[in-house]
């Protein structure tokens, strides 16, 4: 299409140079009388031509929650990638954690005629409707963070893909790095000297896989490795800085003589249970009063306080290259090629999915 365009144009230009020539080098040829030069055509095809190759892609981001520290780090990221990137153009709405909201807000992208769709789907209870919906609108799509692969069918490969995390990978992390400093450090850590490992745990939400997984992976490494623990505490304090403070208040003042160590499926979670633990006179460049605390992102916030022994450790979950894989994908998508075309990543064990790895870091 673009090299008929091309040699249409070379025709057009061709006719008017004669024309010209015909006219003795003037400027203005000379029309019929009450007729006009046709040159609205020209133009339009000259236009198309050249906009083609540059053609700015529009992409609707559909984020769960604006609040959430790890998920603007994502968009960041993402709006980094279109100011220097000019082939895409992301447009974010906040879920603001209401499904009622997010679904709304799908509904006016698709009817703008968005060419693609990245979606932090807010309840994973939605999930069947929302691929149903996306499916109908034929719109190429990336889920992305928040795992709703369970409901997705390899059939529907064709139209939207999962970019997440491998969730036991965090938690398996989280419980290393925890056995390592137990097996360091035991005379320490263990307040009590009973030989188990007292611990509470921050949860993200129960209907949630990563948070499942992170959970279940990091005390079940200490129990293979021969460790025993007990369990002081568990809340769902729903990835929220304030909640975990809250639940940790509530820990510290029946348990805090006990507690050894705390874990969180976020980074959010484990600066609100540092706050707790500091309100107690823990963690404040004292190493006789203190509790270690995991979290996971490794965001700034998380970052600065095991810089300065605050905090014990997190598990970094990339930013950059979550934004930069669901980009990658969408726009081969868009381009009508698959997915993973010219790229160097791998379809997970699931057939429906792309996964990023954490890391992990400690103080």
């Amino acid at each position: 299409m673009k090299k008929f365009k091309g040699a249409l144009a070379a025709v057009l230009g061709l006719t008017m140079m004669f024309s010209l020539t015909a006219c003795g080098g003037s400027s203005e040829p000379e029309q019929p009388e009450g007729e006009t030069p046709d040159t609205e055509d020209v133009v339009e095809d000259d236009q198309e031509d050249t906009d083609e190759p540059g053609e700015t892609k529009k992409v609707g981001v559909l984020i769960y929650n604006g609040a959430d520290t790890y998920i603007a780090t994502v968009r960041q990221a993402l709006e980094e990638i279109a100011a220097n990137d000019g082939t895409i153009e992301y447009e974010f709405v906040d879920g603001e954690d209401n499904q009622g909201t997010q679904t709304n807000q799908l509904d006016a992208l698709i009817a703008k005629g968005v060419d693609g769709l990245l979606v932090n789907i807010v309840d994973f209870k939605a999930a069947p409707q929302v691929i149903e919906t996306i499916k109908a609108s034929g719109i190429p799509t990336v889920f992305f963070n928040r795992d709703i692969t369970e409901d997705l069918d390899e059939a529907d490969l064709d139209d939207m893909i999962f970019v997440g995390t491998d969730a036991p990978q965090a938690g398996v992390m989280q419980g290393d790095m925890a056995k390592e400093l137990w097996e360091a450090q035991k005379d320490v850590i263990d307040r009590n000297g009973d030989g188990k490992v007292q611990y509470v745990m921050l949860h993200g939400g129960l209907d949630n896989a990563e948070a499942v997984a992170r959970t279940e992976e990091s005390i079940k490494v200490l129990t293979d490795a021969g460790i025993e623990v007990e369990e002081l505490g568990m809340q769902v304090a729903e990835w929220d800085t304030s909640k975990a403070k809250e639940a940790v208040d509530a820990w510290m003042s029946k348990e805090g003589d006990n507690i050894e160590i705390i874990f969180a499926n976020n980074d959010d979670m484990a600066l609100g249970a540092l706050a707790a633990v500091q309100a107690m006179g823990y963690n404040q460049d004292n190493d006789d009063k203190y509790i270690p605390i995991f979290g996971v992102d490794a965001t700034s916030g998380a970052l600065d306080k095991i810089h300065s022994g605050q905090l014990e450790g997190t598990v970094k979950q990339d930013n950059v290259a979550m934004a930069d894989t669901v980009t990658d994908l969408i726009l081969n998508k868009m381009a009508g090629k698959d997915w993973l075309d010219g790229t160097s990543y791998e379809l997970f064990e699931d057939n429906k999915s792309v996964r990023v790895d954490y890391a992990k870091i400690t103080r």
